[in-house]
């Protein structure tokens, strides 16, 4: 083909492709995180939520029929895609449709991820697709599912498997995989015990990025056996993909920083300390992940607020912020926050010090505070002179303490019960 030809090829692939985002998880992972939220709906890089990374990759990739599964306490990711995501066009097949588990075929919820899809099926008829991407709406990345899809479509599988390489210590969380010569795969095993390392590369794992492409109607016949099997658990990495291996053609798809043959970014910000380490990355002079990319923007829903403003330059009390992100609607008032990440709307009072600080959206840090190594739940309004981070056994009486000390807050730990249910 030529390159016209080439481009032509993929963009009608992308164009009859269905992508369905799994939005339902809670992420228990992330502990007090996701007490009134889903995990896809969890804000992320100061302005985003983590859900806005796939949805603007299916975007950016030329994928306009977009489907989002929900299930667990959704309203916030709900409201989030109807004020973010609602300006595609549907007389144009664009579109983010929202399929919150409902018992359309039978009376539970998603029992699985696999299951999830399964009770769609008749909404996801109606798109009549040539292809459906199934991606998981809680990792944090930036890809062209474009060459992915047209890799699957030119090779003749059956079902494509996107997957990354990842340390051997970081495998027990994911589906590992075994793959020849020719990246058809020969094995998986869902959250081993004992993984074992890719051939030549000791200490490192194939490891399923929970990103998969399906031939359209084999994906409905699966669907439909599994369903009727008593001993599954209707879930793609732990009875779809074992079971199609040996007699169909599943094949992986390496997830490649292509000009270094890298692997690229990715990170399943699943944990409390793995969710600071993400945010706290971005403030790097060259991070990982660029958020200032004209190229592949990351779209979002925005309030709309005043600049960040910095105020007083008195010797004993000056506004500042030093290598740090600060959002919209922020005004730091005689405070110094360092090495931290404030999202919208967050009230920084006169003396407080912030260093390695996560801080979610609309919180309120009073006079002479002292935060270190924390993150700080939307919300929350820390009385004057509270102290985070300096003694581990006084925060564990009080907030959450993270294997790697990370201190997580969240208004209900400070008796702010802003959620009401009575």
């Amino acid at each position: 083909m030529t390159s016209n030809d080439t481009q032509h090829h993929d963009r009608r692939l992308n164009r009859s492709t269905l992508a369905l985002i799994l939005a339902g998880g809670r992420g228990s992972r992330l502990r007090q995180l996701t007490l009134w939220r889903a995990k896809p709906a969890v804000p992320f890089g100061g302005k985003f939520r983590i859900i806005d990374f796939p949805l603007s990759n299916c975007l950016n990739s030329g994928i306009r029929m977009i489907g989002v599964l929900t299930q667990y306490k959704a309203h916030s990711l709900i409201q989030h895609i109807q004020n973010g995501w609602s300006f595609l066009r549907g007389e144009f097949k664009e579109f983010v449709e929202l399929l919150p588990a409902q018992q359309r075929i039978q009376d539970s919820w998603y029992s699985g991820t696999a299951d999830a899809v399964y009770q769609n099926l008749d909404i996801i008829r109606t798109h009549k697709p040539e292809y459906v991407l199934v991606l998981a709406g809680d990792h944090v990345y930036k890809m062209d599912y474009g060459p992915m899809i047209a890799q699957h479509a030119d090779s003749d599988a059956d079902m494509t498997v996107g997957c990354i390489d990842v340390p051997l210590d970081d495998a027990k969380g994911f589906g590992v995989l075994s793959v020849d010569t020719g990246g058809r795969v020969t094995g998986f095993d869902e959250k081993p015990d004992e993984p074992q390392s890719i051939p030549g590369k000791p200490g490192r794992v194939l490891a399923s990025m929970g990103i998969y492409v399906f031939n359209t109607a084999f994906l409905y016949e699966q669907l439909i056996k599994d369903a009727d099997s008593t001993y599954s658990t209707h879930d793609f990495g732990k009875d779809i993909i074992p079971a199609l291996i040996e007699k169909y053609r599943v094949h992986s798809y390496s997830f490649l920083n292509s000009p270094h043959g890298q692997a690229a970014y990715w990170r399943d910000v699943g944990t409390i300390d793995s969710f600071w380490q993400a945010n706290l990355e971005l403030i790097g002079v060259l991070p990982e992940l660029n958020l200032y990319d004209d190229d592949w923007p990351i779209w979002t829903y925005q309030e709309q607020l005043p600049p960040a403003k910095f105020i007083f330059d008195d010797d004993d009390r000056r506004g500042m912020a030093l290598d740090s992100m600060v959002s919209g609607g922020c005004l730091i008032s005689g405070a110094t926050v360092r090495h931290s990440l404030l999202f919208s709307d967050v009230r920084v009072n006169s003396h407080a010090i912030l260093q390695d600080v996560v801080v979610l959206p609309s919180v309120k840090i009073g006079r002479h505070c002292r935060i270190t190594r924390a993150v700080i739940d939307k919300g929350c309004d820390l009385p004057e002179g509270t102290v985070i981070g300096e003694n581990p056994e006084s925060d564990a009486e009080r907030f959450y303490v993270s294997p790697g000390g990370v201190v997580l807050v969240t208004p209900e730990m400070l008796g702010q019960e802003i959620h009401h249910v009575r």
